[in-house]
């Protein structure tokens, strides 16, 4: 390359005004965006006015609402509504404030404390299937749980953790439970680190001390990590489907279908492709809704000085 020829490149980028070179860099990363995101996000919501005939390779016809209704009148769609309701309102309590109470007890300099950290933290690293399918042997009719439950005479014939209505929803939100406690404490863990130990002195010697000092001290400065980790945890509940799908297909009768394990059945089981789209767009609704209060939380709050 000539000297001229470097010179004009360099006057070529120089007439480029400011504000466009971060969006030439961002380029790449937005083009693949728009090819694996966007672009299917857009096509779904067309979709989901549309419907499909016998072959799925021709052309979909347009039907307006119609799909909409249909998820109005479908009684399915409102108990996995209800199902995924439950789920947030068991997981996400617990999520929230479990963690804390684990973070405290871990955030001590004693003599093998990182171990015990590992161990809580341990389930975050194992895969969903290997979990899933650990947990459902434990809850077998022969299984670990059942098993102790027998030898100490609180049961004869064991309990039917996945295969009753009435439990097997409960029965997978323990795993949901079990799986993410560790990955809240460590979000928690890093906020009580950022608390200065002055005020925590400060307050023995106003009497404040013992359990006492976390609930003058630690909660109120704790209280931005504790809405991000409500909102966090309840996007995930909302989207829960790998317990489901191991554990019991959304069995018995329905009782543990979440909205998007009913999304999936729609798609990629009955082949309904267009009303599976539009269950995404209801789920898609339900989640920015969730995404939007996370932002709101994360520019209302101050973080811990």
């Amino acid at each position: 390359m000539t000297i001229s020829s470097r010179k004009s490149t360099g006057q070529s980028w120089a007439n480029i005004p400011q504000w466009v070179i971060p969006y030439l860099f961002l380029l790449p990363a937005l083009a693949a965006l728009g090819i694996s995101v966007f672009w299917p996000a857009l096509r779904a919501f067309y979709i989901s006015f549309t419907t499909f005939g016998a072959d799925l390779t021709a052309p979909p016809i347009w039907v307006g609402t119609a799909n909409l209704q249909r998820l109005a009148r479908d009684p399915i769609f409102w108990q996995t509504v209800r199902n995924t309701l439950v789920y947030l309102a068991g997981v996400v309590p617990i999520l929230t404030f479990a963690p804390l109470g684990l973070a405290i007890l871990v955030n001590r300099q004693l003599r093998g404390i990182h171990w015990l950290r590992v161990a809580y933290y341990s389930p975050v690293v194992v895969s969903m299937v290997v979990a899933g399918i650990a947990w459902r042997w434990l809850y077998a009719e022969t299984g670990l749980f059942n098993q102790v439950l027998k030898s100490v005479g609180l049961t004869e014939n064991g309990i039917p953790w996945l295969t009753s209505p009435a439990l097997a929803l409960f029965s997978v939100m323990a795993v949901t439970v079990w799986k993410g406690l560790g990955y809240y404490m460590v979000i928690y863990l890093a906020g009580l680190q950022g608390i200065p130990q002055d005020l925590y002195e400060a307050a023995a010697l106003d009497g404040s001390d013992g359990g006492w000092r976390h609930w003058d001290i630690t909660l109120p400065l704790m209280r931005p990590y504790l809405v991000l980790v409500g909102v966090i945890s309840a996007i995930a509940a909302t989207k829960v489907f790998e317990e489901v799908y191991i554990m019991t297909q959304g069995g018995p009768r329905s009782s543990s279908k979440t909205v998007v394990y009913y999304i999936y059945e729609q798609a990629f089981q009955k082949l309904e492709i267009s009303y599976a789209c539009t269950l995404g767009l209801a789920l898609f609704l339900v989640i920015l809704a969730l995404s939007a209060l996370q932002l709101a939380v994360n520019d209302s709050t101050k973080p811990v000085v």
